[in-house]
Parts: structure tokens; C-alpha cells; sequence
């Protein structure tokens, strides 16, 4: 007994720095570093510019086809592809610019730091593309179940009027349109709601507003719209779960290609449109 009296104290060791403290299984928003004015100062300027763009656009259109009336010329390139693309890739551009201002001047930061983006792995990659074409194929069972309630035409289709316009959606479809999307809603909108809201609403907010700005190339129908935010869903679910915007690129470019492809494939390279 003696021997254990006779032992001298232990120095107590400190508590465990918190960076060793394991982090939540989801980002919870709690650090994100973009925030709700960020996300007010963004959509104010997609409506500035939409409103410029659509202006100078319809002004040159008028000009080149004098005396056509404005809803004859609306209804005439509405659904181009040729016009209503090249305008929403200056938009797009103008969206980003802001984007990367906000990051540097209102949080001193880079655009990727302020919004995770976190380039994957390539094995976390590849399992985003297996995601992204497995949804792919999924949104297509969904839509041949529930066929009977979907309209035998949607503005979408419009769209693809010939070939060229074909090739012009697809493109934009699949390398501008992903990436834009993730960098506004799972890059802001979802981190500067988790902070207030916690992951789950944020999560179904998020989704909801990705499937209505999709609402008017699907006429707002019900089953289609229901489909979108079904992806939605696994697009913001995948972006709390891996804390990488970049991740959510890739799944939803896997998504779109994989929508294109088989377009591309059962009109015959877009020639049997």
C-alpha cells in the first residue's frame, strides 16, 4: 500500500482542443460565412438584369423586324432557343460577377472558401455520377408512372425546335446551367438559411425554390414539378452531407447529361425532333 501512497501527482492533462471535437454529420449552416443580405443582393441583381438584357434584347428584335406587334413578338421568341439562351448566359455572367464581389468584398474571402465549394475526391466524384445518372433514370420512372397526369406538351419542348437549338440546350444544359444553379442554391441559399433555420427546412426551401424557377418550362404541372424538387432534394441533401458545392455540380451535370442523352438518343442525334 505503501508503494501506490508514494507515487507522486499526475500533472491533469487539458481538455481536448475543440478542433479535435468530431464535426456534425451535416452542415448545419452554424459557420457558413454567406448570409441572407448575400442572398437578397443576388436575386436584386438577376431582376436588374433580366430587366436590362430583356430591353436592349426586345429593342434590337423590334428593330430588325419593324412593325410586329409586341405579342407577336414575344410569342415568336419566347421559346427560341437562339434568343432566350445567349440572354440568360449574360445574366448568368453578370450573377457570377456578383458572386465573386460579395465574397471579396463584403467577407474578405474567396467565392469557393465563402461557399465550400471543395473540390471531391475522384471516388467521391465517381459516386456522384453514378447518383447523378441513377437519378437521371429515376425522374424517368417517375415520369412514365404518372404519364397520365402530365400535359402531352410543355413549354420545355418548345425549345427544341431543330437541330441546332437542340445542341444549343443541351450544351447549356449541361456546362453552364449546373454549375450556375449549385453556386446560388446550395452555394448561398442553403447555408444562409441553415443559419437560421436549421438544416431541414433549409433543405426543403432550397429544393422548393430550385423546382420553381423550373416551373414555367413544365407549365407549374403538378407531377413534374414534384419530380424536380424530388431532385432538388437529393441535390441539397448531398450538399449538407459533403459540404461541397462541388460535389452537387457534378451530380447534377451527370443528371442533366444523362436527360439529354437519352433525348439525344431516341430522336436519332436530335434529328427526328
Amino acid at each position: 500500500m505503501d508503494f501506490f501512497n508514494n507515487i507522486p501527482p499526475q500533472p491533469e492533462f487539458p481538455a481536448a482542443p475543440v478542433s479535435l471535437i468530431a464535426p456534425p454529420p451535416v452542415d448545419d449552416g452554424k459557420n457558413a460565412i454567406v448570409d441572407l443580405i448575400d442572398v437578397g443582393i443576388l436575386l436584386l441583381v438577376v431582376f436588374v438584369a433580366s430587366f436590362f438584357w430583356q430591353t436592349v434584347a426586345f429593342r434590337i428584335y423590334m428593330t430588325r423586324h419593324p412593325g410586329q406587334d409586341r405579342q407577336a413578338m414575344e410569342q415568336a421568341i419566347s421559346h427560341n432557343a437562339w434568343f432566350v439562351l445567349p440572354l440568360e448566359l449574360s445574366i448568368y455572367f453578370i450573377l457570377i460577377g456578383a458572386m465573386v464581389l460579395l465574397a471579396v468584398v463584403r467577407h474578405n474571402t474567396s467565392l469557393g472558401r465563402a461557399i465550400r465549394w471543395n473540390p471531391p475526391r475522384f471516388g467521391r466524384a465517381m459516386t456522384a455520377v453514378t447518383g447523378g445518372i441513377a437519378l437521371a433514370f429515376c425522374s424517368e420512372i417517375v415520369q412514365v408512372i404518372f404519364s397520365r397526369w402530365i400535359p402531352k406538351s410543355l413549354p420545355i419542348g418548345e425549345y427544341f425546335q431543330d437541330r441546332s437549338s437542340a445542341l444549343l440546350l443541351a450544351g447549356f444544359g449541361v456546362l453552364v446551367a449546373p454549375v450556375v444553379e449549385e453556386l446560388f442554391f446550395r452555394g448561398f441559399l442553403y447555408p444562409a438559411l441553415a443559419r437560421w433555420t436549421g438544416p431541414a427546412i433549409s433543405v426543403i426551401v432550397t429544393s422548393a425554390g430550385f423546382a420553381l424557377i423550373h416551373g414555367g418550362q413544365l407549365a407549374y404541372s403538378l407531377v413534374p414539378l414534384l419530380s424536380i424538387l424530388g431532385v432538388g432534394v437529393v441535390l441539397t441533401l448531398t450538399r449538407a452531407i459533403t459540404k461541397s458545392v462541388a460535389t452537387t455540380v457534378v451530380l447534377h451535370t451527370a443528371y442533366n447529361l444523362t436527360l439529354f442523352m437519352q433525348i439525344f438518343v431516341g430522336t436519332h442525334g436530335f434529328r427526328n425532333l
